[in-house]
């Protein structure tokens, strides 16, 4: 009988998101704590993901949506997570399955997470492409704290 490789890059990627997942049914179930508030990067193509036309077309690879002050009937399920969020001083829902999110960042709490790529030959985000989302969501504050990628705690051998 041949060996199944236990495939421990998977099991981190799916520990990784149910730190985003737990936080984000906190919030939905208690509200976001006193100053925080969350960047959340997605790819915009990957199948499931629901988006405005417009922003489709403006961001039609990546983009990251702050959840901060203005955002509505958060809910959280085994397939990813929607929000109505307001972009041009209207409001849209919006759906992001958890295969489609790329990062994470909740700046005062100095916590960034990073998830790996798929097999799509694209690179992972810079951190200046939060910036992106700012110019969607008027009024909301530059993100502060960069993406983290967890290989760059990893001990390295001398």
């Amino acid at each position: 009988m041949p060996e199944i490789p236990l495939d421990y890059h998977a099991m981190v990627q799916r520990a990784l998101l149910s730190v985003l997942r737990e936080a984000l049914v906190e919030v939905a179930e208690e509200g976001l704590p006193e100053d925080h508030h969350f960047f959340i990067g997605f790819r915009t193509a990957d199948p499931g993901v629901a988006v405005p036309s417009f922003l489709r077309e403006r961001y039609p690879e990546e983009m990251t949506v702050v959840l901060q002050n203005q955002f509505w009937d958060l809910e959280v399920d085994d397939e990813g997570f929607s929000v109505t969020l307001a972009f041009g001083g209207s409001r849209h829902p919006i759906f992001v399955p958890w295969e489609a999110v790329i990062t994470f960042v909740d700046p005062p709490a100095e916590f960034a997470l990073q998830f790996d790529l798929p097999e799509t030959g694209l690179e992972a985000p810079e951190a200046e492409d939060a910036s992106a989302a700012q110019e969607a969501a008027p009024g909301s504050p530059q993100a502060t704290a960069p993406v983290v990628n967890l290989r760059d705690f990893r001990k390295k051998d001398d």
